[in-house]
Parts: structure tokens; sequence; C-alpha cells
């Protein structure tokens, strides 16, 4: 099947890294309000491992993930996927060449976690943020901060990010979420100690670790939120090709 105006298919390009992709895929499953299995929301998905290092190409320290990012887009697009979806911040940082090039619809995780975040903590919140370097540096969250809202960021200092957000991260990639989540933890510590009243989790391993329980702040996870506004999508999708249908 070729690609569909009235695809319900949802492409998720992942890999970046597969814990975070089966993470939401997981999320997926949860947010879907299905009784059966065919209820259920299709999904192709892309894990594609071997992209290359996003952090490390923003630093100028690495190969572009571009190339490989466009060749798993063209796969799920191939296969009939009708809006794509990547688990994964920073490789937000090529969202726009990406969604240029492939032409179709895309979902930014970063509005979607946003949103939640207005939502849950007010248009004027002091929100704290852990994520990748990269994702802080490039200002990908502030620079998208919703219209008519007035977020106030807290981030962690250039010796949080060293001493513990980056080996955090490192660490759930390695498969050592002990480690991972108690540094991750600390940090987070920090920015309560700061003033911030929540917590987006903006890199997609940090939810592995670091979950409600084990934060002393009230969380938007970025992924869950990217799953529940891919399904709400492919829903409406389905919903209006039954109208149509009907008609």
């Amino acid at each position: 099947m070729g690609v569909s105006d009235c695809s319900d298919i949802v492409g998720v390009l992942g890999g970046m890294g597969p814990a975070a992709t089966l993470d939401f895929l997981h999320k997926m499953l949860e947010a879907t309000p299905a009784r059966s299995d065919q209820e259920h929301v299709p999904v192709l998905v892309a894990s594609i491992p071997q992209v290359p290092d996003r952090t490390a190409a923003f630093r100028g320290e690495g190969d572009s993930p571009l190339p490989a990012l466009l060749a798993s887009g063209r796969r799920l697009a191939e296969g009939g996927a009708g809006v794509l979806v990547m688990p994964c911040n920073t490789a937000h940082l090529w969202f726009d060449a990406l969604q240029s090039a492939l032409g179709l619809p895309m979902l930014h995780l970063v509005d979607a976690a946003l949103a939640e975040a207005v939502a849950l903590a007010g248009p004027a919140a002091r929100i704290g943020l852990l994520a990748t370097d990269a994702t802080s540096a490039a200002a990908l969250y502030p620079n998208r901060t919703p219209a008519g809202s007035a977020l106030q960021w807290v981030m962690p200092t250039a010796g949080e990010m060293l001493d513990a957000v980056m080996p955090g991260i490192a660490a759930v990639k390695a498969g050592d979420h002990a480690r991972g989540g108690a540094l991750l933890q600390r940090a987070a510590d920090a920015l309560a100690r700061r003033g911030a009243q929540a917590l987006v989790l903006g890199c997609t391993e940090i939810p592995l670790v670091l979950d409600a329980e084990r934060s002393p702040l009230p969380l938007i996870d970025a992924t869950a939120a990217l799953a529940r506004r891919a399904v709400a999508w492919s829903l409406a999708r389905r919903a209006g090709a039954a109208v149509a249908i009907a008609d």
C-alpha cells in the first residue's frame, strides 16, 4: 500500500535508543482506549540504532544524523505511514529539514510536551528541564514555548550537566539503570532546590529511570506526551475516514 491521505498509520522513527523506542510503543498502548486488537492504532516502526549520535553532531564532533533519519523516514512513508513521530528529543534539531524532505506530516515531541506542561503547571510556571546538552544548548524547549504562555525555565548548571545529566543518560543507554537513575535524580533534586515547580523529562532515556515516585517534582514525560498525541491523531484520522465512507 502506498502513502494515502486517509492513512491512520503512525510511523515511528526510532532506535534513538532502542529502549526509548520500546517505551514509546508501550506508552502508545497505554494511551489507546481499545477493547480489541482491531481498535488499536496501526504502527510502523523503524528502529535503526546506527543513526549517528545527535549530540556529537550538534557539537561538530560527528556525522550528521539527517541522512540516516531520511532513510528511515522514507521506509516508513513507503510502508504507508500517514504521520511520522520521533521518540528522541535531540533528533528534533533536524525536524524541519526532515519534514521538508519527506513531505509527510510530523508531530513535534517538544510541542506535545509543552502543551502538557502548561496544562499541568500553568502558563507562567517555573519548569525544570532535564535533557542532553545539545537539546539544552540549542534552546529546543524555550524556543518553542507556546504562544500566550510565559514559562520560566530552570536549567541544570554546567557542572550538573557534566557530572550528573549526561553521565546519567549515558548510563541508561548502557543498561546501568541504577546508576543512571541515581545521577538523574540528583539533577532533578537540584532543579527543585532552585525553584522549579514541575520537571520536563526532555530526553527519552530519562523516563526509563525517573518516575513520579523518585522525582521531587511533578513530571511531564515528553515520551508519553508524544504517544498520546500520536494516538489522538490516528484515532481522529480513522474517525474522519469512517464519516467520509458513511457519507
